[in-house]
């Protein structure tokens, strides 16, 4: 882990030297701490509290993140995933009264959608996206919903921080996300450009859509894809 951890900070070094992969950069100083491991972790801006609502879709093996939140603000964690490997690892898991995992992902439509699972049988990630680390030949089919039928099932009108690693949907669902009827603080999410062709255009339009819905870039991890967004309602 040490090892990783500092190739991790070379690579960043280089890119800030270079210049970074799509010229990502943070556009707002604020506090932020990092949840969770190497893998599985985001920055967070640490105004957390015990009534705190954590939404975080895409948990497969890893919820080191949630569990993080959980040990230090007794926050309230709704957890996604429908891969059936992660449904599996989480049933067997003794896992806190706050921690709450519901077996369908997110989606701009809510229904049911084909699913592609990885090549390497010994990994989790599945994808709606036909990308390198999936095999079309063996696909499912799995639960999705749009926000706001999960906010309305959940019956939240306030999200504080809202989480997605969701292997490249997540450049079709920001869409749906930002013009849902639920108020979201803090937005993470881990990006995939090396899946397409036009990954970086793709990054640099989600960018933009979340400026313009006053959402600011205040940390990006180690990689450059693990990227915090906060509202604020202030031009900056």
């Amino acid at each position: 882990m040490i090892l990783r951890k500092a190739i991790r900070k070379i690579k960043r070094i280089f890119w800030e030297l270079n210049g970074t992969p799509n010229l990502i950069k943070r556009e707002i100083k604020i506090p932020a701490k990092w949840f969770g491991n190497l893998y599985g972790g985001f920055y967070v801006h640490p105004i957390l509290n015990q009534s705190s609502i954590v939404y975080s879709f895409g948990v497969g093996e890893d919820i080191s993140f949630d569990l993080g939140l959980i040990d230090k603000y007794n926050c309230q964690i709704f957890a996604f995933d429908p891969t059936p490997k992660s449904i599996n690892w989480i049933s067997d898991r003794r896992l806190p009264t706050n921690f709450k995992f519901f077996p369908y992902g997110i989606h701009s439509e809510t229904g049911y959608v084909i699913f592609n699972l990885p090549k390497n049988k010994d990994f989790v990630s599945g994808s709606i996206i036909r990308q390198q680390n999936v095999d079309p030949g063996n696909c499912i089919q799995v639960q999705m919903k749009c926000l706001d039928d999960i906010i309305r099932d959940l019956q939240h009108t306030e999200i504080d921080i809202l989480k997605i690693d969701i292997e490249g949907s997540e450049y079709e669902v920001l869409d749906d996300i930002l013009n849902s009827n639920v108020k979201i603080n803090q937005i993470l999410i881990e990006i995939h450009e090396r899946y397409f062709v036009d990954g970086r255009k793709k990054t640099q339009e989600l960018l933009s859509k979340l400026r313009d819905k006053r959402y600011y870039l205040f940390a990006i991890s180690d990689t450059f894809e693990e990227l915090s967004f906060i509202k604020f309602d202030n031009q900056i």
